[in-house]
């Protein structure tokens, strides 16, 4: 049986799912650290109702969301698109928000459109990240 030469364009695909698994594992335990060698250095998030934001907004934002809640995000992905040295990703995420201090979760539902950019090492980086997540009623 001969053996199959995986392409370029089916690695990178994995890669870029790997990325993403990655991620929200990271965002899960929220592991700030592994969530910066994550992305790029010049990265830029959109959130609803907030100015776009970069590398230097994004700890104060993320550690504060963990330090006060327990987060657990499930992420489907449910596009994945290379072309060259660009990737996208289209998922359907829901994020369940519990207050540490008790109280009711909040859950939040939408659609995540995030762009990667493969690195000249191979690596591929979350570069631009937008999301509709929206408190989803009881």
């Amino acid at each position: 049986m001969a053996a199959t030469r995986r392409l370029p364009m089916e690695s990178d695909e994995r890669a870029v799912r790997e990325v993403h698994a990655a991620w929200i594992e990271a965002v899960n335990a929220g592991d700030l650290e592994r969530l910066f060698a994550l992305m790029s250095d010049d990265v830029v998030f959109v959130n609803p109702g907030l100015a776009p934001f970069g590398r230097d907004g994004f700890p104060a934002r993320f550690s504060s969301a963990h330090r006060e809640n327990r987060i657990h995000c499930i992420s489907e992905l449910q596009e994945v698109v290379v072309v060259g040295g660009l990737a996208h990703t289209l998922c359907s995420d829901s994020l369940s928000v519990e207050p540490r201090a008790g109280g009711d979760a909040m859950k939040l539902a939408g659609h995540r459109l995030t762009v990667y950019r493969k690195q000249s090492d191979g690596r591929w980086l979350l570069a631009r990240d937008a999301h509709t997540l929206a408190a989803v009623e009881h």
